[in-house]
């Protein structure tokens, strides 16, 4: 009730029921307190506590899930809730409850970081001085064309917020960094300083806060070959990255959105149709056209290496009985002269090509068993017909309808009798062995038998 407004409007000559319709009021209220000297407006009776919250008999179950996880959303703690608890609330509740709940548990668990607590510093770079990079995922924008799944691979100059974008089927340790690669290209050089999270393409294992962060070997090897220092994040600090984890966002809205593709081709010409449009912009942080700063930070990039490095991942894998080797959901052939069943192999991945190869290093360029275009779908068979010969293929499988029995071709056996045995017997080898020929008195005289005729 705005009793100044009662006030105004009879000051202004307006009569009290002119007041009462303009106000909704019933004219006698009015009256009373323009009647009324300093008059103050009743205030209704408190209604927080009143009511019973639905929350409240599960609240020692989220106060549980919080101290085992401090960081537990407030939309998984409503989810589980609900799957676990039948908990009928709204969201909203939960997420009320959460924000309550969350400082007075950390306080338990002597988590408080003091008054510095949710703050951080905020940092800015010289032309060339760092690179943050990112994944996003696309989900099925190319289910249609039988593609399952399709990553978005970010990588964003941090002085002029100049972005690159490329899109792919996988995350593995080769696509990562054959991304790099494309990028370095696109921005002609590299920074100085490339920032990650913890991903398992750059950091070999977790460990605790406050200790060195141990890198992956392939890793270390790139980023020597151009020159540039791995900055990994703490856990938990997205602030660390924040302008490539915008970008993702607006690659989504401004180069997905409404639209649709058949293939990462189309996706990654979309993008570049896009980037001089976002270069001509105003960035609302640094206020300078983007264009224009990013001349500034690729002019200050490290110069490429005149061969790039190319990152191999090393698998092993056993060939099967049908001389295929599988790996990431796809089979590959392998020749079926020089392997033997269940024999190990190495298997060598590119980005775009797959190397499989015998393990005796001894054996140099002749360890090469295969190399196979990668598979673009899961499930793919990569078969060189080659590798398949002197394996049966049932070419002589034959079946009839016929009701007399088939015949099968013979040798001519035809003629008397001994020349049909003789036939028979020239078939083998042992028939072909030369044989001496001697009387048979000559086997009765070894044998000390009386001879014929012989008294």
């Amino acid at each position: 009730m705005d009793l100044r407004r009662f006030r105004v409007l009879h000051e202004a000559g307006v009569s009290i029921s002119a007041i009462a319709r303009e106000t909704g009021h019933d004219w006698r209220t009015v009256k009373k307190y323009l009647a009324a000297e300093g008059a103050v407006v009743p205030s209704a009776p408190p209604r927080r506590g009143t009511q019973p919250r639905k929350i409240a008999k599960l609240a020692p179950v989220v106060d549980a899930w919080l101290r085992a996880d401090i960081k537990l959303k407030a939309a998984v703690i409503h989810e589980r809730l609900v799957d676990q608890h039948g908990f009928e609330g709204h969201y909203q509740r939960v997420k009320m409850y959460v924000a309550e709940a969350r400082p007075r548990i950390r306080a338990e668990l002597g988590l408080n970081e003091g008054e510095l607590f949710g703050l951080h510093r905020r940092f800015e770079v010289v032309p060339g001085g760092q690179a943050q990079v990112d994944w996003g995922d696309e989900g099925g924008i190319l289910a249609h064309a039988g593609i399952g799944k399709v990553y978005s691979f970010h990588m964003v100059l941090s002085y002029a917020r100049d972005p690159f974008c490329c899109f792919t089927t996988s995350q593995d340790l080769a696509t990562f960094f054959d991304c790099h690669r494309r990028a370095f290209e696109h921005f002609a050089g590299a920074p100085a300083t490339v920032v990650y999270d913890r991903t398992k393409t750059v950091v070999k294992r977790h460990v605790g806060p406050g200790k060195a962060v141990p890198l992956h070997p392939e890793a270390v090897a790139f980023a020597s070959s151009y020159g540039f220092d791995i900055d990994v994040l703490a856990a938990y600090r997205p602030q660390g990255k924040g302008r490539v984890e915008r970008q993702v966002d607006i690659v989504r809205d401004h180069v997905l959105a409404g639209r649709s593709f058949d293939s990462v081709t189309e996706m990654d010409a979309a993008f570049m149709a896009w980037v001089p449009i976002r270069r001509r912009q105003v960035h609302r942080t640094h206020g300078e056209v983007i264009g224009e700063r990013a001349a500034k930070d690729r002019a200050a990039l490290i110069p490429l290496p005149e061969h790039p490095y190319r990152v191999v991942e090393r698998h092993l894998r056993r060939a099967g009985k049908d001389c295929l080797v599988s790996f990431d959901g796809s089979l590959y052939s392998v020749p079926a002269r020089r392997i033997r069943p269940g024999q190990q192999v190495e298997v060598r991945v590119a980005q775009a090509e797959i190397a499989i190869h015998l393990l005796d290093e001894a054996a140099g360029s002749e360890s090469l068993l295969a190399l196979h275009q990668r598979a673009d779908v899961r499930g793919s068979w990569v078969v060189d017909e080659a590798h398949w010969d002197g394996l049966a293929d049932g070419h002589t499988r034959s079946v009839t309808t016929a009701d007399e029995p088939a015949q099968h071709d013979r040798p001519d056996v035809t003629g008397s009798e001994s020349g049909s045995l003789d036939a028979l017997l020239a078939r083998t080898a042992a028939a072909r062995v030369p044989v001496s020929r001697r009387p048979l008195a000559d086997y009765d005289l070894a044998a000390g038998l009386p001879m014929p005729g012989v008294n």
